[in-house]
């Protein structure tokens, strides 16, 4: 779907406006001041990033339509809660508006069903999290979030973890000009440096020292992160045969390394 030249929800993106970044700063001051035509002269003028965000989705199967309101909702909002204090640009601050709109709608529409105790909890700290972010400028963490709530730091983990959506590594978060910058492409992998590299492979050559049962109590100890007891239950020896066995082999790879 090329967006310059679709039609949806009776909209013609071809004839849309197109604001420049100094056009923007200026309705952002005007919109401060209670300009209403300003806020709709944006509005419409961002149109089009809606539809980029939108893009994304197309895999989904879902009524582009419906993604295109649900869109603009989460634009309008952008547009509300922007604060022109900050040295941000307007889009690098609406695209993830657009976006969190409409993974909620995706969510709410899910098979896979949340309690709405729980779905109630993780909006409110989102909710929680944007306002803190305006307040001190920067990122809150969670403890400061379950604060502001009133709630346990377990339960808006616990929330916030049931609302998120998985998603591939492989997907695009920014195209320009057909060049793409990937999820994967903004993690960084702190266990990659050399030194790590070269012990991982002395744990491995360890462990070849080690017989076969000592390498089971370490494999699920270590790398399956399994209780002593759960260990013991599995192989079918007591819990003090697995503790001697796991000391004799740490010892043996101790050595090794």
């Amino acid at each position: 779907m090329y967006y310059n030249k679709v039609e949806i929800c009776g909209v013609n993106t071809s004839k849309l406006k197109v604001l420049t970044d100094e056009e923007k700063k200026e309705l952002l001051l005007k919109i401060k001041n209670g300009d209403e035509n300003a806020r709709q002269e944006l509005i419409c003028g961002n149109i089009r990033l809606v539809l980029s965000v939108i893009q994304r989705f197309t895999n989904r199967k879902e009524n582009m339509d419906d993604l295109f309101q649900v869109g603009c909702i989460g634009l309008v909002k952008a547009v509300d809660n922007f604060n022109t204090d900050l040295d941000v640009k307007f889009s690098t601050y609406a695209v993830p508006m657009i976006i969190g709109e409409i993974r909620r709608y995706l969510r709410d529409n899910n098979s896979i069903r949340i309690s709405r105790s729980v779905r109630d909890l993780a909006y409110r700290a989102l909710q929680a999290r944007e306002e803190l972010m305006h307040e001190k400028e920067g990122e809150p963490d969670i403890e400061e979030i379950a604060k502001r709530l009133g709630e346990k730091k377990e339960a808006v983990v616990h929330a916030m973890e049931a609302i998120i959506e998985p998603i591939s590594l492989y997907e695009p978060i920014y195209s320009d000009n057909g060049d793409s910058i990937y999820v994967m492409d903004q993690l960084s992998d702190s266990n990659s440096s050399e030194e790590i590299w070269l012990e991982n492979i002395a744990l491995k050559e360890a462990m070849q020292k080690l017989n076969e049962r000592e390498r089971t109590i370490i494999n699920m100890r270590y790398y399956k992160n399994k209780t002593q007891m759960e260990i013991a239950e599995e192989i079918g020896i007591s819990q003090a045969q697995v503790s001697r066995l796991e000391k004799g082999a740490l010892e043996t790879m101790k050595k090794q390394v």
